[in-house]
């Protein structure tokens, strides 16, 4: 192969962790979070849900926090063999076969309630000319040579596999073939004359961009798998396929004989929604994409690098996320076992279902799907005692006048430290273990989201809604007598510290089940502008200070917050 003199390498930028954060001592500037593009040679199933759910919580959360929400951006990914081969299986076209899954898409996550702002096709206008913008500026920058390309290929991944990436097996007639380690799709040998992109010279900038930022690549272990890769065979890249073996995609700019390798034409999906190659600077490289682990390489060595040679900068930040099987085993079309998320919400209801992946999904590792574990996790933390302390503490019995009622100091009186005083009031050494549990809980919250550990942050929403609820039963307050002054003091106390537990849990919540945390702040009435994160305080009346919510009338009873799932049948 003939390779043209290699150019100056850009070194990456470097860039403080809080950028584009909360915290960050400069201007913050709004932030593009993604998901991947999805492949639209099938219907969605809840690997794909999972990816958008995450990117919804984050951008949701970004916006209850005060800061500008930035956008969100997701879509679908409509070029290359696989889809030509799918649309000719179903006798189809592949511009009617994308039409129509990438309808399905849009309909799943907008049934999802995920809050995105824009939803990219690799079949639009705009997305092709950004393609080819960013193809010349990958020729002019010197990255591209051409040259005969051979290897194996495997069409479902749409990428050469290295042979240390295969192993030998048997297809379904028993004939020795090669497949994918990872995947388990099978591999043919190609030969063709291809464009290359230089990867290998790209070593040490993307070693300088992960040094300079070791959140870059998030969680840990897949910062530290994108390290192992590159002191691993960085093999130059084919990025186009010869336009006879593939007619749908975007061609090579004056060269008709080529096709833009699918990879490359869908990872500028990111710049395309911004406006690129015009406007895509008021945003870029504050960019957070949420991706599968099957897709670490492609974000986190080939995407930083081809950035780096068209003289961008890498994303601010890469999240990864690990996969969901069913009952143990891999989702597959053969095992019958796809779950659609339409079905779930059927089941489930959307927020359940919402609640159920974010609150189950660790990104570190993979999750399993069954539906016993969705009807136990949904009815005893949502229907039972999310519900339930909503349904006991504003029940005409227990809050006639169905009113945020008045705290009083004398029943729950302030302790500078309550672990070493004893009460002189009504309420016991639990309660400011309670008050002081969900007064620290918006912090733990936004810690954990942060993070990229939304698990965790409804791991604590759980526990102090336990709590909460250990706290309304140990003071029975369907026992006081409301005759008796002092007994109506304390039961109104009792009530005022639940509801504003209710309060918080609901303000925390609206990034994952945001129909149902809008119905319990409706019920409790807090307004609109009432809802944000950034000036959220727990019990003010607690610390002497006004309370904008005792003595308010509470909203009309809406009914139970979720209704009980009945058991999966046997």
């Amino acid at each position: 192969m003939l390779r043209p003199p290699l150019h100056r390498l850009p070194r990456p930028p470097r860039r403080a962790a809080s950028r584009s954060g909360s915290t960050s001592g400069g201007p913050v500037r709004p932030v593009l979070l993604s998901t991947p593009i999805f492949y639209a040679n099938g219907p969605p199933h809840i690997g794909h849900l999972y990816s958008a759910l995450l990117a919804d919580a984050l951008h949701r959360f970004r916006g209850l926090r005060g800061a500008d929400p930035g956008r969100l951006s997701t879509g679908t990914d409509e070029h290359g063999l696989k889809i030509q081969q799918a649309a000719a299986a179903a006798g189809t076209t592949p511009p009617e076969l994308c039409e129509r899954v990438s309808g399905l898409f849009r309909q799943t996550l907008t049934q999802a309630a995920v809050s995105f702002t824009d939803f990219i096709r690799t079949s639009e206008p705009r997305h092709q000319r950004a393609v080819q913008h960013f193809w010349g500026a990958l020729r002019d920058g010197g990255a591209l040579y051409k040259g005969a390309y051979e290897g194996w290929y495997c069409t479902p991944e749409e990428c050469f596999l290295p042979e240390s990436q295969l192993k030998e097996c048997r297809d379904a007639q028993g004939r020795p073939c090669k497949v994918s380690l990872e995947t388990g799709h099978q591999v043919h040998w190609t030969k063709e004359e291809n464009y290359m992109f230089r990867l290998s010279t790209f070593r040490d900038p993307l070693r300088q961009w992960l040094q300079d930022n070791p959140r870059a690549v998030f969680p840990e272990p897949f910062y530290q798998r994108v390290l192992r890769w590159l002191d691993d065979d960085l093999p130059d890249l084919s990025v186009s396929r010869e336009r006879s073996r593939l007619q749908w995609g975007i061609p090579v700019p004056n060269d008709p004989t080529q096709t833009i390798y699918v990879w490359v034409d869908a990872l500028v999906n990111y710049l395309s929604v911004l406006g690129y190659p015009e406007v895509h600077g008021q945003w870029w490289p504050c960019a957070h994409h949420v991706v599968g682990k099957d897709i670490l390489k492609f974000h986190a060595v080939y995407w930083p690098a081809l950035l780096l040679a068209a003289g961008l900068a890498p994303p601010e930040r890469i999240l990864v996320h690990s996969h969901w099987t069913v009952r143990g085993q891999k989702m597959s079309k053969s095992l019958g076992n796809v779950v659609e998320p339409s079905s779930c919400f059927t089941r489930y209801t959307v927020d359940g279902f919402r609640y159920f992946l974010l609150r189950q999904g660790v990104p570190e590792r993979d999750c399993d799907y069954y539906e016993e574990k969705v009807v136990k996790v949904v009815n005893s933390e949502l229907a039972d005692a999310l519900g339930g302390l909503l349904n006991r503490s504003t029940a005409p019995s227990i809050n006639p006048s169905n009113t945020f009622p008045h705290f009083s100091e004398v029943c729950f009186p302030k302790l500078s430290d309550h672990s070493g005083m004893k009460a002189t009031g009504r309420a016991a050494a639990e309660d400011y273990e309670l008050v002081a549990a969900v007064a620290a809980l918006p912090l733990q919250v936004a810690g954990h989201f942060e993070g990229f550990q939304i698990y965790r942050a409804l791991e604590c929403i759980a526990l102090c809604v336990r709590q909460s609820n250990g706290f309304f039963q140990r003071h029975k307050p369907w026992k006081l007598d409301r005759r008796d002054p002092a007994e109506q003091l304390w039961l109104d106390t009792i009530i005022h510290v639940t509801l504003e537990c209710l309060r918080i849990y609901g303000m925390l919540l609206q990034p994952v089940v945001p129909h149902a945390a809008d119905k319990l702040l409706s019920r409790l009435a807090v307004g609109p502008d009432e809802r944000s994160l950034s000036s959220l305080t727990f019990l003010p009346r607690y610390h002497g200070e006004p309370s904008p919510f005792e003595g308010r009338q509470l909203g009309p009873d809406t009914g139970v917050l979720f209704l009980r799932l009945d058991k999966a049948p046997q």
